[in-house]
């Protein structure tokens, strides 16, 4: 397995708010995006303290997880993120109301476990097959797509898509959405924050990991891409290959 990584600040923002850790484990890979949120300082402070948990929750990890315990592992890895963000907010003014988004990817060759909180998102991507989005987004605008009261269409230039129904540091505790899934030979998984897909389309996402490219080359031409397309937000992602380069 390899994972490379890429974030870029945009061309609006004078700051990133977006933090990424890739953490190596034996035959185990950990792959974080997450996006900051609130006032001033507090968004960057967010993102940057949920990767300095995982960092440390990571290191006291002993040996290879089965999917079990890599589920169990997971699960108490973004509680502790949700109420260490929670409690800090709240013993710290200048950072009340701050929160972070995250989407986090264990992986093993045999295995994938995945969990997500708010609209920062993991797909899955192999030679020959759609790209496929294997997260929810805890957004209002999925939630009236959801209902039926709007199209998936009409989802992508909602006004109101930059709300989050769920975040890690906003409440005292967090609903959980963890899922297991098995990656063929070949395939890629894509973790990545909404500054991303704001501005690719799933089949423009889809097109760039099937270019032929490096996973580097495959990076950076979809975060200059969304750049071109506006770059209004801070762009973060981080490509996973089960096989190494050789996809």
């Amino acid at each position: 397995m390899k994972a490379v990584y890429g974030t870029d600040r945009g061309k609006i923002r004078n700051h990133n708010e977006d933090s990424i850790g890739v953490f190596y484990g034996d035959g185990q890979i950990l792959a974080v995006v997450a996006d900051g949120m609130g006032g001033h300082a507090a968004g960057d402070v967010a993102s940057r303290m949920a990767i300095e948990v995982i960092q440390s929750k990571w290191e006291k990890v002993s040996g290879t997880l089965n999917e079990s315990e890599a589920v169990q592992w997971l699960n108490q890895l973004v509680r502790s993120i949700n109420v260490h963000l929670y409690d800090y907010a709240a013993e710290h003014e200048e950072c009340r109301g701050m929160g972070t988004t995250i989407a986090a990817a264990f992986c093993r060759k045999d295995f994938v476990v995945v969990s997500a909180v708010g609209d920062s998102r993991i797909y899955i991507w192999k030679q020959g097959e759609p790209i496929r989005q294997i997260t929810e987004d805890h957004t209002l605008v999925n939630e009236l797509v959801k209902s039926g009261q709007i199209t998936k269409k009409d989802a992508e230039v909602h006004p109101k898509k930059h709300i989050l129904m769920r975040a890690l540091g906003t409440e005292p505790a967090i609903e959980l959405d963890t899922s297991t899934l098995t990656w063929p030979d070949g395939a890629l998984l894509m973790i990545c924050s909404d500054g991303l897909t704001n501005k690719l389309s799933d089949e423009t996402i889809g097109r760039i990991m099937g270019n032929g490219r490096s996973l580097q080359e495959k990076t950076e031409t979809m975060i200059s891409e969304a750049n071109n397309a506006g770059g209004e937000d801070n762009i973060s992602m981080i490509i996973v290959s089960r096989d190494g380069e050789e996809v």
